[in-house]
């Protein structure tokens, strides 16, 4: 039996506000010619303005939707309002599902298994052993068939779950310079040092090299000369020539450096900034004497992606993973899902990171408050942070918040993570029996964009409670808290 969701939980889904308030008008009773949930299959008829009623279909445990209105939004305003009518008890159970929903679910799981890896599946919490490239039957990004209806239904859109969602980096887009910030590989670009011929990848070496040459003697004048001194043209110009030396990573920190200079308190923000590109420059130059996971860590963030074979031909750790929240942030013209999972046995933190473009869907198939029992592949580097879902193996009971810890231990954690990559930039963090208030959780400061969380304040009404933030260098990011009676509430 799958956890009923919230109705924040299920209004997060939506692709935007008009989608938000269009499922809220269809999530009543009588617009339902036929609705009902048999498992983890929730199907339901709805009456549309033509004489053949709208078909919509969602599988649970991914989630997945399928519909046959004309909408080109994921989920659409019908499989929302429907999931609304069951997150409010209003969908009866156990009733016998209808021969279109059940042969669009028999569908699904025959194309899930086809394409699982053949790998024995890891034991809970331990490394799994290595898998082939396309053995990710739940992962983003890979395409699924169309999925057959009866002779009397109209066509239906595409299916999408996680098999139909956007790429995680945008495949075969061009790497522009505010769409890479340090923590990000620059995607889409399919080649790796693991991946180049020896000489390609010694001439893509010497010109990284000689544009980070560049930014160290950049760095240096900008010192001498004072901070005040500053101009953005000449940071569009030396992120322009960071990405004809192909480091696109390095290329992310210097073009929102215009960003931290319109900022109040700019000076020090400005200077920590510059400590860092320097620090990457210096990095890379000496890589041959850091760790190995450390000098892979740096190529990173210069530039050098690791494409998603890569991952997934590695080992993955087999947890209950618990989605602690998601942030969307706008990067030039793609919208940045992040999406923040921890293991509850394993105590890892996770980012799964999707890019799609302004209007289009991004990936919903992680639902905040839910847990997964899944195997996640990790990117490589000094901290793994960023991770791919590589195989799920269904929901669990989320049993309440998940597990956490004092602040103090919070920062611990923390700490850790910022002495391995220095360039940590947030990480995911759950703070137990902590009282919010208008600037401060649990006694550290929130993000200046975070101030006044009147939804948090509310749902404490003065008494502890646990949080999930994304710590950031400025301060907490609330995520997700959980009331009485243990339900997520998202922020």
């Amino acid at each position: 039996m799958i956890e009923r969701w919230s109705r924040d939980q299920v209004l997060a889904l939506a692709p935007d506000a008009a989608s938000r308030k269009a499922a809220q008008g269809v999530a009543s009773p009588g617009k339902w010619q036929v609705r009902g949930v048999a498992g983890a299959l929730l199907y339901g008829a709805c009456r549309g303005s033509g004489a053949t009623p709208y078909l919509a279909c969602v599988d649970l445990t991914e989630p997945a939707y399928r519909c046959t209105c004309p909408s080109r939004k994921f989920p659409c305003k019908h499989a929302l309002g429907l999931l609304l009518l069951w997150a409010g008890d209003a969908v009866p159970e156990g009733t016998q599902a209808p021969a279109w929903a059940t042969e669009w679910l028999t569908a699904r799981t025959a194309r899930a298994t086809s394409t699982r890896s053949p790998a024995q599946p890891p034991t809970e919490s331990e490394p799994a052993p290595e898998r082939q490239p396309a053995g990710a039957g739940a992962g983003v990004g890979q395409q699924s068939n169309g999925v057959g209806v009866g002779p009397e239904r109209r066509p239906e859109k595409a299916e999408v779950g996680p098999e139909r969602q956007p790429a995680e980096a945008g495949a075969g887009r061009q790497v522009e310079k505010a769409e890479v910030e340090p923590g990000q590989q620059a995607d889409g670009v399919e080649m790796g040092p693991a991946r180049q011929p020896a000489g390609a990848e010694s001439v893509r070496h010497g010109r990284v090299g000689a544009g980070l040459a560049e930014v160290e003697r950049w760095l240096a004048d900008q010192v001498r000369q004072g901070l005040a001194g500053a101009a953005e043209h000449e940071w569009d110009g030396l992120a322009k020539r960071l990405i004809d030396a192909q480091a696109p990573g390095l290329a992310g920190m210097v073009s929102r450096l215009a960003q931290v200079r319109a900022g109040d308190d700019w000076p020090g923000r400005l200077l920590a900034e510059y400590a860092l590109i320097n620090l990457l420059a210096v990095a890379y130059r000496r890589r041959a004497e850091l760790p190995a996971p450390l000098a892979r860590t740096v190529l990173i963030r210069a530039g050098f992606p690791v494409t998603r074979e890569e991952v997934l031909a590695g080992p993955a750790l087999r947890d209950h993973w618990d989605v602690l929240g998601r942030r969307d942030e706008m990067q030039d013209r793609l919208t940045a899902r992040r999406v923040w999972l921890r293991g509850r046995r394993s105590g890892r933190a996770a980012l799964v990171l999707s890019f799609a473009p302004q209007g289009q869907p991004l990936d919903a198939s992680l639902v905040t408050g839910v847990a997964l029992d899944a195997d996640v592949a990790f990117y490589p580097g000094a901290a793994p942070l960023r991770a791919l879902v590589a195989d799920r193996h269904g929901t669990v009971p989320a049993a309440g918040p998940p597990p956490g810890g004092p602040p103090e231990q919070a920062l611990e954690e923390v700490a850790r993570a910022v002495a391995e990559d220095p360039w940590v930039e947030s990480w995911p963090v759950v703070l137990t029996d902590v009282v919010p208030e208008r600037t401060a959780l649990g006694g550290l400061p929130l993000h200046p964009a975070a101030h006044d969380p009147w939804r948090l304040l509310a749902v404490s009404g003065g008494h502890p409670l646990t949080v999930a933030a994304e710590w950031t260098p400025r301060g907490l990011r609330p995520l997700t808290t959980w009331d009485d009676d243990g339900a997520a509430v998202i922020l």
